[in-house]
């Protein structure tokens, strides 16, 4: 069974600091027993210290002056005495040499002891955030949501690890939210392009039978085909609505000038009784696109504002350009969107008002999309939504 990830990098760690350690003092044991000085100096005086006495013996002091008998002696007694200092040295070497080897390996296994000690330290930083991080791939592999971010210490390197990974799991999920989103919406749009296909169909009749009845009918008729006319028109508008769902902006793009687009739909679709200011900048870049869709989705977000508002106040409509993008802000003073609301607004059937279909801020955010764009709703500053819509702008 193979060591866990950590045992192997303290393995590691204690080889890497503790066997260069070890084969220097071994090295250095070797090279002083081989070659000990004081040894060396002891064998040469030994051999001098024969030789002399060889000398001595051979020697016939009969014959010799008292002078070169005093001088053999002299020098009979210095070879004495270099023979017992030599000896004395050599014992003062071996506890020297002794000690130096205690010493030496005393500092041997401290080395060792802190290269245990360091070893088990970087395995510890080494390992942990490396188990972390692989259980956090397991979290993202089961699209659970990643432990929250505490300090921790150690190398920068992994804190810029876990940031890239926090964002590729971001990334994930959201693209994982998008794709069911848009899923979704294309299984919505099949289905509501048969539902207005299947609605129009009886619409026309029920419209000529409605007039037909109207030339010869009684008050009291005349108020329930009154009723039946309404509905009628209200199932119209609903089916239109179904089909607009269905459909994506159809031919060739074109260069919209979001400025001027805002300018004629605020002077066309606002009620006179509104104040209205206009922030609109003209160093906003014009984007690429379909005309037509994009002026029913503006006028669709103006129209909202104005419902919200009660047909009374002021609505503000700014645009600027940001990082090559074109942002266009519609803000209003009415009542608001409700935080809890905000996620779900732009979903299919999800309507603040009693009449409303819910399909309006839907049809709003696919245009965008098919533009490549975005909408997001805020709270307008006192009160009120603030609809934020950025498009790709188009390159000067």
């Amino acid at each position: 069974m193979p060591l866990p990830f950590r045992q192997r990098i303290l393995l590691i760690l204690i080889l890497l600091g503790s066997a260069p350690t070890a084969a220097a003092i071994l090295g250095w044991a070797l090279t002083v027993r081989a070659n000990n000085p004081a040894t060396a100096t002891r064998r040469a005086i030994e051999q001098v210290g024969a030789s002399g006495r060889t000398l001595l013996q051979t020697i016939d002091s009969t014959r010799l002056t008292r002078a070169e008998r005093r001088a053999l002696a002299e020098h009979a007694h210095q070879l004495d005495e270099a023979m017992s200092r030599s000896q004395r040295a050599d014992v003062y070497g071996s506890y020297y040499y002794a000690g130096l080897t205690v010493i030496i390996l005393g500092f041997g296994a401290v080395v060792v002891y802190a290269s245990v000690r360091l070893g088990g330290h970087l395995s510890r930083q080494l390992s942990r955030p490396i188990d972390e991080l692989v259980g956090w791939t397991g979290n993202i592999r089961r699209h659970e949501t990643l432990p929250a971010d505490q300090p921790r210490r150690g190398a920068p390197e992994f804190a810029a690890l876990r940031t890239a990974l926090r964002e590729m799991a971001s990334g994930l999920e959201d693209g994982r939210q998008r794709e069911l989103e848009a899923e979704r919406l294309r299984a919505f749009r099949e289905v509501a392009r048969r539902v207005a296909h299947e609605m129009k169909n009886p619409l026309t009749p029920i419209r000529f039978a409605v007039a037909q009845l109207r030339s010869t009918a009684t008050a009291l008729q005349g108020e329930s085909l009154e009723v039946l006319t309404a509905e009628s028109e209200r199932l119209e508008h609903l089916a239109r609505e179904f089909t607009e769902l269905g459909r994506l902006p159809e031919g060739p793009a074109a260069e919209v000038d979001l400025n001027e687009l805002l300018g004629e739909l605020a002077r066309t679709s606002l009620p006179a009784g509104m104040e209205q200011r206009l922030l609109l900048k003209p160093e906003t870049p014009h984007v690429m696109g379909h005309y037509d869709p994009l002026r029913r989705a503006l006028s669709n977000m103006l129209r909202n504002a104005v419902e919200a508002t009660g047909g009374t106040g002021l609505i503000e409509i700014c645009t600027r350009g940001q990082n090559a993008s074109a942002e266009v802000m519609i803000r209003d003073h009415g009542p608001g969107v409700p935080e809890a609301v905000r996620e779900k607004i732009f979903e299919p059937y999800v309507t603040g008002r009693p009449d409303g279909t819910g399909l309006g801020l839907t049809l709003v955010r696919q245009t965008l999309e098919a533009h490549q764009g975005t909408i997001e709703v805020r709270e307008t500053p006192g009160g009120g939504a603030t609809f934020i819509i950025k498009l790709p702008g188009m390159k000067a």
